[in-house]
């Protein structure tokens, strides 16, 4: 079953071939649950406001555009290749990726890079990607391992190559497909 969420991008309710370690059905998105009152713009608060995306499910979450035909193609390879389903997804663009942005110290409306949330801490551009290497299957994580040798300027250099130019090179949806 599907909902279409705000900007036009379909959550799916319940996971395809589900194989959690928990009794409770996860749902691979990031559930949105009213916040505590207004809150300032530090990044502390934000946490605080955002802490219950982890309260029942710890897993990290996927920030992508929503809009964008390789970050969709991205979260379809990494859905295809986490078995275990360690990673929930939710698009920049809806209300739930506007918070973890801005829990992450980005601007909510910034949707120049994949981010990964976790409950403690958020990575950005290649250190995103390569800590989703991590929670994939074999042989990913060792992939990761071995490219965390290239130095981060390197890395991210080469990733804003191909964020800044990824509508041009991969082209874009009206809608998010995933």
């Amino acid at each position: 079953m599907a909902l279409l969420a705000q900007g036009g991008c379909a959550r799916l309710l319940v996971p395809r071939h589900a194989h959690v370690r928990r009794q409770t059905v996860l749902s691979p998105f990031a559930t949105l649950s009213p916040g505590p009152g207004r809150v300032g713009s530090q990044s502390m608060e934000w946490v605080e406001a955002t802490s219950s995306f982890f309260q029942q499910d710890s897993r990290p979450i996927m920030l992508f555009d929503g809009v964008c035909n390789l970050c969709n193609g991205g979260v379809k390879f990494v859905r295809e290749n986490d078995r275990n389903r360690s990673i929930r997804f939710e698009p920049l663009q809806s209300e739930a990726g506007k918070k973890l942005l801005r829990r992450s110290g980005r601007a909510p409306d910034d949707i120049s890079s994949v981010v990964l949330v976790e409950k403690d801490r958020s990575y950005i551009k290649s250190e995103a990607v390569l800590k989703i290497m991590e929670y994939i299957d074999l042989p990913f994580p060792q992939l990761a391992l071995f490219l965390q040798f290239v130095p981060l300027f390197i890395r991210d250099f080469l990733y804003d190559n191909v964020a800044n130019n990824r509508y041009t090179f991969f082209g874009r949806s009206e809608s998010c497909e995933i």
